[in-house]
Formats: structure tokens, C-alpha cells, sequence
């Protein structure tokens, strides 16, 4: 893992890797619920993907059942190359690499990330993956 961190962050970057972590975890069980847990949960969340950018958690939440609708279309999620770059007590830029492993295919692109700390956790409040 790549950090760019300022000093006295480090407990905040393994914070917001936790929630990287658990997001993966819940993904490789199928449960796109939980993997929604590390986002915002609030209609200002954005997600921009290939198809443009979706607001709100709850929009969110549909694009991924949609576009991923079983655990086989879902895979085995891996993130890698991953950067911290502290914006300011609250907030946290965070890029990296997704990787799927699939029967069929394994596709792969990179993020960019804002995290925010709200009411005490990390939250992504600004996603856009390729």
C-alpha cells in the first residue's frame, strides 16, 4: 500500500481502510447492503460510473443491485495501489485499483474517492470508478 499522509494521520488512513476492507468483504459474500455501508447514506451521495453520475444513496444502492443482480455477477472484489491524501480533518482522498474476479471475465479499473468523517466514522460521500 502506497500513503501519502500527513503527519498524525495514520490512524485515520487504517480507519478509512478498515471501511475499504469490510466493503470487500461484504461484496465477496454476495450482500451488496453491507458493501453500501462504507457510503454516505444520504441523498447527496455521488457515484459516478460508465453510465454517468447517480445521486444519493438510495439511487446508489439500485445501480449496484442492478448492475450487479447475484453473487456470480458480483465475483470476488479486490482493491490494490491504494493512496491517502489528507484534504483536512474531515476529509480524506483516497484513489486505487478494483479488480473482479469472475468464471467469465475479470474486469478491472481505478477510483477516486472522498471520504468524510461524519458523526465520528468515514464515510465515502464522492465516488467515481472506472
Amino acid at each position: 500500500m502506497s500513503v501519502y499522509a500527513q503527519k498524525g494521520a495514520k490512524d485515520n488512513i487504517m480507519l478509512i481502510k478498515d471501511v475499504l476492507d469490510e466493503q470487500a468483504t461484504a461484496w465477496n459474500k454476495g450482500d451488496i447492503e453491507a458493501y453500501m455501508q462504507g457510503y454516505w447514506h444520504d441523498d447527496s451521495l455521488l457515484f459516478i460510473g460508465n453510465k454517468g453520475p447517480v445521486y444519493g444513496y438510495k439511487s446508489t444502492l439500485e445501480r449496484y443491485k442492478k448492475s450487479y443482480p447475484d453473487k456470480q455477477a458480483m465475483g470476488e472484489l479486490s482493491f490494490s495501489e491504494l493512496t491517502f491524501k489528507k484534504l483536512s480533518n474531515e476529509y480524506y482522498f483516497v484513489t486505487g485499483k478494483w479488480s473482479l474476479q469472475r468464471d467469465k471475465d475479470n474486469p478491472n479499473g481505478y477510483f477516486t474517492l472522498l471520504f468524510r468523517k461524519i458523526k465520528g466514522k468515514w464515510r465515502i460521500v464522492a465516488d467515481h470508478s472506472s
